[in-house]
């Protein structure tokens, strides 16, 4: 699964996330989801999430 789906995407669950400043260098950060910030049900760059260490990204991969 890609992320990009919000179904997909639940809190507790471990993902691979893209933050902004990393965007252009595509570095994936991996974190547990604590909230999901994203409110479409589809986002083509991935669902914007908070980790349970405060990171902010866009989920990229779900392990």
């Amino acid at each position: 699964m890609n992320g990009k789906n919000r179904n997909d995407v639940k809190p507790g669950i471990k993902v691979m996330v893209v933050k902004k400043e990393d965007q252009r260098t595509g570095k994936l950060t991996e974190g547990v989801v604590k909230d999901i910030l994203t409110n479409s049900s589809f986002h083509p760059h991935g669902i914007k999430v908070r980790l349970q260490d405060g990171t902010v990204g866009r989920v990229q991969e779900i392990k």
